[in-house]
């Protein structure tokens, strides 16, 4: 039985852009969930958030100033001998100007970059989890519409064998047993159609949630870039990419001014402060001046004398805590440098089955091309042939299910190393990227209390319009037989 499409033509690399219209690519993929990935879109938020810490730890050393005003009415008097006003209108303006606050702001406002450099980190790694769930999502349909492919061919061909067996039990050249041998595979291969078949909508289901959209004729996938040559080279590149890692030694470093601000309370703070009044009495006084202003200017120096060893307390915790994020940093490290060790391996790994599975493919095609003549002259059984059809099946899963593998680790071997970010992957040819610090860098400045974004609006497309994904394939997601050539 030929079919026409091979497996390999299908899952080994080919280029992106040579793709028909109506084809879907794994760039496209992943740019649609660059801008369309509710996680993603989530992060970018959580980031423009931690962007404003810096703001607000700065605004602690910043001049602050308030205006107040009171308007009494004099209901009552205890002694009415006593010359007073009816009513009274006051106001107040203060303004005070910090001089020194024992490095709590300096300190602060140098966590809250360090925090703001985690979380940029943070974000890089969001993005790359987003792409490999994209790149195995995407994978996993290629990998299962082959899976149906392949079951589907293996029933056409199971039935067509138990059409020849029965024609020849019915002329007496074979048993009811041979029959009832062929009845059972095709039952066994139906089952497996269907399971596979169950398999790729929940595939597709996958992919949807992720994209955005629902998986259309996926083409085959680009070669990976910057693949390590070993694992060592792997590593290297992981301890100064890793977007996890570095996350945690900014936190790590940021835990250290903690410290500092913690341990401020029980130094002098010096302000400088002015206010200024007006009271009028409203013509009310009867004698004298019904109006006076008042402008009052000085310096402000407090000194903590005791305070029931708070500030001790607090600068012991903010130093366990930064013990903490240093410990978690160093198992952080360990996590990230087996991460890359065991993918690099999972890839290597892939890529050797790839290639015994092809060389399985082969024989098991030739082992039943070569069954199927000698029962021709009645040195083979219908059995054997049943069991032939099945080691090619077997090999052909084999070997489409190694593709997939080798490249999901190849992917999730360049995340762990941060090189598997929009920017690594080229995406900015189609469009702007995000960049955070375009953030950062509009609202660092803003002194203005009345400055507000606009109101907050879902940015991700809503996928329940999508209708639900059957588990057929096109009429040409077929798989050939390798020849034994």
């Amino acid at each position: 039985m030929r079919l026409r499409r091979p497996i390999a033509a299908l899952m080994a690399g080919a280029c992106l852009f040579a793709t028909p219209a109506t084809a879907e690519t794994l760039k496209e993929a992943l740019t649609r969930a660059y801008y369309d990935n509710p996680t993603l879109a989530a992060a970018r938020a959580q980031q423009r958030a931690t962007d404003e810490n810096v703001v607000i730890q700065r605004a602690q050393g910043l001049p602050s100033a308030s205006a107040s005003g009171t308007y009494s009415e004099l209901i009552q008097q205890s002694t009415p001998s006593v010359v007073s006003p009816e009513r009274i209108f006051s106001a107040d303006v203060n303004l005070s100007v910090p001089l020194y606050q024992g490095g709590a702001v300096r300190n602060g406002v140098l966590a809250a970059e360090n925090r703001v450099e985690a979380g940029r980190a943070d974000l890089r790694g969001t993005e790359s989890f987003v792409f490999t769930q994209v790149v195995a999502s995407y994978m996993d349909v290629i990998l299962n519409e082959l899976l149906v492919a392949l079951a589907a061919n293996n029933v056409e061909v199971l039935s067509v064998n138990l059409e020849a067996t029965s024609d020849r039990f019915e002329i007496g050249d074979l048993t009811r047993t041979d029959v009832a041998q062929s009845e059972s595979r095709l039952a066994l291969a139906r089952g497996d159609l269907r399971s596979t078949q169950a398999n790729l909508v929940a595939a597709r289901e996958d992919y949807i949630a992720v994209v955005g959209v629902a998986p259309t004729d996926l083409q085959a996938p680009p070669p990976l870039p910057g693949l390590p040559t070993g694992p060592d080279m792997a590593v290297d590149i992981a301890l100064e990419n890793n977007p996890d890692l570095i996350a945690a030694r900014e936190r790590a470093r940021a835990a250290g001014f903690d410290i500092e601000v913690a341990g401020s309370g029980r130094l002098p703070t010096i302000s400088a402060f002015t206010s200024g009044g007006y009271q009028n009495f409203l013509s009310t006084l009867g004698v004298g001046a019904n109006s006076g202003t008042d402008l009052t200017a000085g310096v402000q120096v407090s000194i903590p004398l005791f305070q029931g060893g708070r500030v001790a307390a607090q600068q012991r915790q903010a130093t366990a805590q930064a013990q903490a994020a240093l410990e978690t940093a160093i198992a952080i490290e360990r996590s990230v440098i087996a991460q890359v060790r065991a993918a690099y391996s999972s890839w290597r790994a892939a890529n050797a089955i790839i290639d015994s599975s092809e060389a399985a493919v082969d024989a098991a095609a030739l082992s039943l091309e070569g069954v199927r003549a000698e029962n021709t002259v009645g040195n083979r059984t219908v059995l054997d042939i049943l069991d032939a059809q099945r080691e090619l099946l077997r090999a052909q899963v084999q070997l489409v299910t190694a593709r997939r593998n080798a490249y999901v680790a190849g992917f999730s071997l360049l995340a762990a190393m941060g090189k598997a970010e929009a920017r690594d992957l080229g995406l900015g040819d189609t469009g702007v990227l995000y960049d955070p610090v375009d953030n950062y860098e509009r609202v660092e400045g803003i002194i203005w209390d009345w400055q507000r974004d606009p109101e907050p609006v879902v940015e991700s497309s809503r996928t329940v319009d999508i209708a639900a994904p059957g588990g057929e394939i096109p009429d040409n997601t077929t798989i050939a037989e390798p020849s034994g050539d």
